[in-house]
């Protein structure tokens, strides 16, 4: 069996396969400052209840600080759900991003965790099944604490070899390409291989985050030594708590006959990839795109938002100021991670850098705020999703890269991956 057939199977108490529909139980579920008003109106027309206000989690990360007045409006009948139902799990503007809120407080192996928000996903990197779903069905889970899937098929992605220079950016950017948009359609893509192994926490949800961006239902990682020594360590977890989830463990039968299809990457010789306008999977070396000017560079997002990017971005504006005729938006992706940058001097280096903080959250990745495209501008960042209009206005242009491609940019004024 494939990993999510294995976590829904413990889940519902019997064995699943691909395309069975079943009916499941959740074990938490979360909206946020866009969705959670959406998923409240949805409610009121199905209960007066919710099933259980400990297991809902409602953050504010989208818009935040309110920056009209429809956003207002929408966080105020937010926060109304919140207080009508005693949500305790609430996380106001400032927090951090849903996701990486999820990640640093709540999520465990083998949850199935519902969320009002396409980049869900991420958190498979846990060894949960975590998948987006729309208001409607948000309500029904508010509700009921209950909703129905198909089992998805499986794509395995082995990631193997060694390459100092690439990250999991570079990978699940390189992964976007071998698939492409539509080719995981409503599948979970189960990453693996010896890179994998090895990969921390950071990079493993910057994989999974973006398996929305192949058509995926989930991006989902076997949970091992280095989950369990994260949530040890990050979450505080008992060694009790630990030894439980270890008794649980799912592990990977790899069979063939489990995949829809298994794909075999390796990035020895592989050079570090940049999306290209106007779609995740359109992506090329670096090396075909450098030189290309740019107006804007933004290091952040539930992608690349985490410790660890801003530490590697950190790396190279050490010391120097970015190019005269580029902004720098740096946006920690929680508030934790915001103070640890803090902590360790690297706010202090962005600034001096000549960088823009802003508040944690999701920012310009949506085009909200915080950075909204003129026409005919060009952004490096490192989100998830370069579609046309995305950050702004319909015919600016964004590229996806690494927070280390990022910054070097930031620097040099055109994409590249070389500081002389």
């Amino acid at each position: 069996m494939a990993l999510v057939e294995k976590i829904l199977s413990k889940k519902v108490g019997y064995n699943v396969y691909e395309g069975d529909s079943i009916e499941i139980k959740v074990d938490l579920a979360m909206t946020h400052d866009g969705t959670t008003p959406l998923t409240y109106k949805a409610l009121k027309e199905m209960s007066d209840s919710v099933w259980d206000p400990d297991k809902i989690v409602v953050a504010f990360d989208h818009n935040v600080p309110a920056n009209t007045v429809k956003a207002a409006e929408m966080q105020k009948l937010a926060l109304e759900f919140v207080k009508r139902f005693k949500i305790k799990n609430f996380h106001k503007g400032g927090e951090g991003i849903c996701h990486q809120i999820l990640a640093e407080n709540y999520v465990l192996p083998n949850m199935f965790v519902a969320g009002g928000d396409s980049h869900t996903c991420t958190h498979g990197a846990f060894g949960a099944f975590a998948t987006g779903f729309g208001a409607t069905d948000m309500a029904y889970i508010y509700a009921t604490g209950e909703t129905w899937i198909k089992v998805p098929k499986t794509i395995r992605v082995d990631i193997v070899g060694e390459n100092k220079n690439i990250s999991a950016k570079d990978i699940v950017l390189r992964v976007c390409k071998e698939i492409g948009r539509r080719g995981a359609t409503y599948m979970a893509i189960e990453y693996g291989g010896e890179v994998v192994k090895k990969m921390d926490m950071d990079g493993r949800l910057t994989l999974c985050n973006m398996a929305i961006e192949m058509g995926g239902k989930t991006g989902i990682i076997e949970a091992d030594e280095i989950t369990y020594n994260y949530l040890k360590k990050e979450r505080k977890l008992s060694d009790e708590e630990i030894a439980k989830l270890k008794k649980e463990r799912i592990t990977v039968d790899k069979n063939e006959e489990c995949y829809y299809k298994e794909i075999e990457i390796d990035i020895t010789d592989m050079e570090e990839q940049i999306s290209v306008p106007h779609h995740p999977d359109n992506v090329k070396p670096v090396s075909e795109v450098e030189g290309t000017e740019i107006d804007q560079v933004f290091i952040g997002s539930c992608t690349n938002g985490r410790l660890s990017d801003l530490r590697e971005a950190a790396k190279y504006l050490k010391g120097r100021e970015i190019h005269k005729d580029v902004r720098l938006i740096v946006i920690p992706a929680s508030k934790k991670v915001f103070l640890n940058a803090l902590r360790e001097g690297l706010i202090d280096i962005f600034v001096k850098s000549g960088a823009m903080i802003c508040t944690p959250g999701c920012g310009p990745c949506l085009g909200a705020h915080q950075g909204v495209l003129a026409e005919g501008e060009v952004c490096l960042s490192t989100t998830n999703r370069n579609f046309r209009g995305r950050m702004g206005h319909i015919n600016s242009y964004i590229y996806l890269s690494s927070p280390k491609i990022a910054a070097i940019s930031a620097i040099k004024g055109y994409i590249t991956n070389k500081l002389d």
